[in-house]
């Protein structure tokens, strides 16, 4: 072998050494390399000295890092150096060798620590070195070293100097050095480690520099750093070397480290809704920003957690996983962003929000395996849990975490050592009060009660705390921190929000009891403490005094206490709080002020028709949708007008991303959708009371419309029914308006009515002059009624059916003005007292005397009304100024001067905000149970349509409407029947649904009953009403339609139906079996015409009762009523022959009454029954048919206070959820 090719080999091994870092073959390697070609001595110079930069390096402690300077005299700078330049300053022959010695020079003086020199004697350019040499594809490896080692050396000594940004350009403009190891070659062991070594500290400084604000992640190649380690990392797996966890290298930060970092980085993106960068990232049009951005967050999550579950033991009893906590909050921060409003379906990938959910579950899972009774990880589960509609799993968990952290709160308290795991107080105190909120508005009634322990727990732990922190902008305030004797502070004051938070739920909890509970004391008590509870919340030093939530609630609980003036203040204070339109919350969505606002529109609505300011009422319905401005904006541009579309339209409709076709209510919920609904339920209320029954027949399609393009097509095609109703007979309506129409351009109604349209110019309301006939309204044939009658929504059948008697006592002064003049014309002792059957003591006002109630009232709110009331419904009392026509209701303006804090006065809150929508998460339900839910929907649709149908004396076309709710119900329970989960049964409709199969039967049997009333078939429908309590026994309406027909059989005004059916004669005129010249004929036709029955006995409710008592009310007609023993009981013989009986026996009369009293006092006892008018007038009627006079006045005077108070529709139909919001 010639002396040239052994030189050749001789560099080649040599070059294969340093590449591999092969360190000790080294020497060995120079010296036979010098003695072959000894014109190559740049080449073995600077191999000589990167040998000795290397053993000295290795000579520092192990756990050093190996930035750490070398001494001086430990690698003998002093006598390399000089040669090291010789040799690199004579070398003209090879770039290659001349580029490696001026990166060793460099190299040498960084390791003993001369940064600046280093800086000095390192290349300038290191792409523009690279390109100089004169065969790309011939650079060898240990240049392509140098080149990243260069770039680290020079990036390190300015990162040295606090220049990271300067370092940060260095990194970015060698990525391209990287090329080599991104090309698929295995590279070997020295250009691995600088390779990892450039991309660890070039990801470390990106950290750094947007800790500290150097660097924006809204730069393009904010993530670029990350991006590469992630490519790097794939690299490293196709090339069959893949990297694990631990450290790269000696002394480096740990590989997870890096992943940590990336996630953090990708996570502040996503959190802040900053744009998704492009730099470094291979985009597609395939997918959206948003796609990409969680695919990517998705890997780098993947990577983090299985670094950081491997490497992470399970710990020790006196150690905590404090990495493992924090990641697991950073995942559920996350999570809140895109399980939120803001984020579609689409924006996620496969699996939607409900995969996303399910993945997070099972990351909490996996870290629970590496944590010891983390409060954390369980107060998370509780969260996601709720989050898919796993309410039993959910508060397993809470119930865990609730253990855990009593048990952890009192250890603390006795040994005075705080534990870092254990949840802080506002922490436990805000997932209390989730929990409460939760059960509230997703429980049955089983539940209730759950929320109520709760509450009262909750309150006992704020009695325990010190003093929240006020509710002000200055942070130097003196606190009260109870602190140990070493200093520690074991419960910090917690902020105002938490408290108000906290008193909210306490008052969710007691105002949901009160409509549970059977006890009437237990319920006004609540009542009161849920009114004192909400006014904490909302209290201006402590308290979050514009928070919707609150405000609805307290609005609505004052409300069904009648406290309407109160109640309609705090709705405008609601209503007037400054807010700008169109605001987007990142995490709430688009429009979430108008959005959370229409509940408190459609309450106000109510409020107004309680006093009788009908129009008003009309407008707050309008103004509800018009505080969007345009209707495009909630319902997009698609067809309002309810053509058919085909499921495959649909499909790619919902696929579309353009803007332009989709409104609001594609992005809300269907809890948001069914409150649209039920606005729009309660605006043709309105218009069957302005305009007549007729009217709202034809405008009941628009029912049909609105509810196609809020759920979708209707399951069932309309029968010749519905088709019936888009063809009804035109009356003052004029033509069947469009949702958009209808919705929005209402304004023309009044001048339909020139007595209206004057009412409203002038500032002033007409009502009209009687209620329109209604189901109820032949529910008794009585001729006799009593003096006083009410009238009130029927309570049980989701419609807008009233109860309209012969007359209204509502007339149109102020109610409390009103009710004041009532208890005038009462005797002092029942002034004082009510009687025990008629199920509450005295109403008090729930505003207590001396208590701040933290509303704001605006200027003109609320006008005083005349001091006498007035009983003639035809008096024009003056009422709410006319609002602006251009702006719809209530557009109030923000910057009204005069805004008071409390009754009282004192104080000036300024409602400028309204606070976040809702505390819990977007709960995702299965799709069985959201189709249920809207065809629960669809069944009160059909129902009202029915009402307004049967009312019109359309019975046929009623009908038609029942039986499409009885094809839905049909549906349901099929569908509950094949249901294997057992969570849903006919008699519970379970986690958030709104009512049992059961119930909806009574609904539909109940309306069938007052339909066959509407018929005169009294007992066709009384078998309607039997067969609707067999469903559901509480079933408000059907007791009271029920009730009334038993006593009207007691009364005999409903005689018992003949034995022998009569003969229909050709000319349709019937026959009677009694001769009609006949005493019997004539006693029965007298008995019908002047409706004089005989006085029946005042005997105790039951069958017992003196023989003389009975004996002394004869009968006036002795052909009616036949003839009884001394012991009021006829025997066999003296009872007449069926085809002959006139009347029931007394027994059989008597057990009528008893049992309607049993059903109406058992109804006014429930929480659905005891503001029932309805019910308290039947139980009136049954007090006085039982000879109790002094306890039918105290039902009547409770009834008249209901009226009084009482809508157009009842309460309960403005929230779905009881009083959440």
């Amino acid at each position: 072998m010639s002396k040239s090719s052994k030189a050749a080999q001789y560099i080649l091994r040599l070059e294969d050494a340093r590449c591999e870092g092969k360190w000790d073959d080294v020497p060995e390697l120079v010296r036979k390399v010098r003695k072959h070609a000894t014109d190559r001595l740049c080449l073995t110079t600077t191999a000589e000295t990167e040998y000795a930069i290397v053993k000295a390096s290795q000579k520092q402690r192990p756990e050093s890092r190996p930035t750490t300077a070398v001494s001086t005299e430990d690698l003998e700078i002093g006598q390399i150096l000089p040669r090291l330049l010789e040799a690199a300053d004579g070398e003209n022959t090879s770039a290659q060798e001349k580029f490696q010695a001026q990166v060793c020079v460099g190299w040498l003086h960084w390791t003993v620590g001369e940064y600046n020199l280093a800086l000095v004697r390192l290349p300038e350019d290191l792409e523009s070195e690279l390109a100089q040499f004169d065969q790309p594809d011939g650079i060898s490896e240990w240049s392509r070293v140098c080149t990243l080692k260069a770039a680290y050396l020079k990036a390190n000594c300015h990162s040295r100097n606090n220049e990271r940004v300067k370092a940060l350009a260095i990194f970015e403009s060698s990525l391209g050095s990287l090329s080599y190891v991104w090309s698929g070659q295995k590279g070997r062991k020295q250009l691995r480690f600088w390779a990892e070594l450039f991309l660890t500290e070039y990801c470390m400084l990106q950290a750094q520099a947007l800790e500290r604000g150097e660097k924006s992640l809204e730069d393009d190649n904010a993530l670029a750093p990350f991006r590469s380690w992630a490519k790097y990392w794939e690299v490293s797996k196709d090339q069959g070397a893949p990297l694990g966890g631990g450290y790269g290298f000696r002394g480096a930060v740990p590989r997870r480290r890096i992943w940590n970092e990336y996630y953090a980085a990708i996570s502040a993106i996503l959190q802040q809704d900053l744009p998704f960068p492009t730099g470094y990232v291979n985009a597609t049009n395939e997918a959206s920003a948003r796609n990409q951005l969680r695919m990517e967050l998705k890997k780098v999550e993947a990577a983090y957690e299985g670094l950081l579950l491997n490497e992470i033991p399970f710990p020790r009893a006196d150690e905590e996983r404090q990495e493992v906590e924090s990641f697991v909050t950073v995942v559920v921060r996350n999570w809140n962003v895109m399980s939120g409003r803001s984020w579609h379906e689409y924006d996620i990938g496969p699996g939607g929000k409900e995969g996303l959910s399910r993945g997070v579950l099972d990351i909490l899972y996996r870290a629970a395996t590496k944590t010891f009774h983390s409060t954390a990880i369980l107060r998370y589960l509780f969260t996601v849990h709720l989050s898919v509609a796993e309410f039993d799993l959910a508060f397993h968990a809470l119930d865990s975490y609730l253990d855990i952290v009593k048990k952890g709160k009192a250890r603390v308290d006795k040994t005075g050592h705080p534990e870092p795991s254990l949840d802080d107080d506002s922490t436990v105190l805000e997932t209390i009060s989730q929990a409460i909120v939760a059960l509230c508005k997703y429980g049955y009634r089983d539940v209730v009660e759950r929320a109520r322990d709760l509450g009262v727990e909750l309150e006992q732990m704020l009695q325990k705390l010190p003093a929240p922190l006020p509710n002000t902008q200055d942070t130097n305030i003196t606190t009260l921190d109870e602190e140990t004797g070493d200093g520690l502070i074991l419960h910090p004051r917690i902020p105002s929000r938490v408290y108000a938070l906290s008193w909210q739920a306490i008052g969710l909890s007691q105002a949901q009891w009160s409509r549970t509970t059977y006890d009437t004391t237990v319920r006004t008590e609540n009542q009161t403490k849920a009114i004192r509870s909400l006014q904490k919340s909302l209290s201006s030093e402590n308290g979050n005094p514009t928070d919707v939530r609150t405000l609805f609630t307290l609005g609505l609980l004052l409300a069904e206490q009648r406290e309407l003036t109160t109640a309609i203040d705090i709705v405008k204070a609601a209503l007037m709080s400054h807010k700008r339109t169109g605001e987007q919350v990142f995490d709430s969505g688009l429009y979430w002020r108008e959005r959370s606002l229409i509940p408190l529109w459609h309450l106000l609505a109510l409020l107004l028709s309680a006093r009788q300011d009908f129009i008003m009422a009309a407008r707050a319905c309008e103004g509800a949708f018009e505080q969007f401005d345009d209707p495009t904006v909630l319902f997009g541009s698609q067809n309002l007008q309810g053509s058919f579309r085909s499921e495959h339209l649909n499909e790619v409709e919902a696929q579309s991303e353009n803007p332009g076709a989709k409104g609001l209510v594609d992005e809300m919920d269907d809890l948001e959708k069914e409150g649209i609904m039920q606005v729009k339920m309660t605006q043709l209320a309105l218009l069957e009371l302005l305009e007549g029954p007729e009217v709202a027949v034809n405008a009941s399609h628009e029912l049909l419309v609105l509810y196609t393009r809020l759920f979708g097509n209707l399951q069932q095609k309309p029968p010749a029914a519905a088709k019936s109703m888009m063809e009804v007979p035109k009356s003052s309506a004029g033509t069947i308006r469009s949702i958009r129409g209808s919705i929005f351009g209402n304004r023309d109604k009044a001048s339909r009515n020139p007595q209206q349209l004057s009412a409203v110019d002038s500032g002033k309301t007409t009502a009209p002059s009687v209620r329109p006939q209604t189901s109820q309204t032949t529910a008794s044939f009585s001729t006799t009624n009593p003096a006083i009658q009410v009238s009130k929504e029927n309570g049980g059948v989701g419609d807008s059916r009233r109860s309209s008697r012969s007359g209204s006592i509502r007339g149109r002064s102020e109610s409390t003005t009103r009710r004041g003049s009532l208890k005038k014309r009462r005797d002092s002792s029942a002034h004082q007292r009510r009687a025990a059957s008629s199920g509450g003591a005295p109403r008090r006002s729930s505003i207590v005397e001396g208590e701040e109630c933290f509303t704001a009232i605006g200027d003109g709110a609320a006008q005083e009304r005349p001091e006498s009331a007035s009983w003639s419904i035809k008096t024009n009392i003056p009422s709410q100024p006319a609002f602006p026509k251009g702006r719809g209701l209530l557009r109030f303006d923000s910057s009204v001067p005069s805004i008071r804090g409390s009754t009282t006065g004192s104080g000036n809150l300024l409602w400028d905000s309204l606070s976040s929508p809702n505390p819990l998460p977007t709960i995702q339900f299965p799709a069985d149970q959201v189709k249920r839910q809207r065809q629960v929907v669809l069944v009160k649709v059909w129902l009202m349509i029915a009402a307004f149908y049967h009312r019109s004396k359309m019975h046929d076309d009623a009908k038609g409407a029942i039986d499409e709710a009885k094809k839905l119900v049909d549906s349901l329970e099929s569908d509950i029947a094949k249901d294997a989960s057992g969570s849903v049964t006919f008699r519970n409709s379970g986690w958030g649904g709104k009512r049992s199969v059961e119930e909806l039967w009574a609904d539909v049997q109940s309306e069938l009953g007052y339909l066959a009333i509407s018929e005169e078939a009294p007992y066709v429908a009384k078998s309607y009403f039997e067969e609707a309590l067999m469903h559901f026994p509480d079933h408000p309406a059907a007791i009271v339609g029920l009730s009334n027909i038993l006593l009207d059989i007691y009364s005999e005004v409903l005689l018992p139906p003949a034995a022998v059916p009569d003969i229909l004669l050709p000319n349709e005129d019937s026959t009677n079996l009694t001769p009609a010249g006949s005493d019997e004929h004539k006693a029965q036709t007298d008995l019908r015409r002047t409706g004089n029955f005989p006085a029946l006995p005042s005997t105790p409710l039951g069958l017992g009762g003196a023989g003389s008592n009975v004996a002394a009310a004869s009968p006036v007609n002795k052909t009616s009523i036949p003839v009884y023993k001394s012991n009021g009981v006829p025997t066999a013989e003296e009872l007449p022959p069926p085809h002959k009986a006139k009347s029931l026996p007394l027994v059989d009369r008597l057990a009528s009454r008893d049992r309607a009293y049993g059903l109406l006092s058992g109804l006014t006892k429930l929480g659905t029954g005891w503001n029932y008018s309805d019910a308290w007038f039947a139980l009136a009627r049954a007090h006085e048919e039982s000879g109790q006079p002094n306890k039918a006045k105290e039902a009547l005077w409770w009834c008249i206070e209901l009226e009084e108070g009482m809508g157009v529709r009842e309460w309960s139909c403005v929230s779905i959820n009881g009083y959440v919001l």
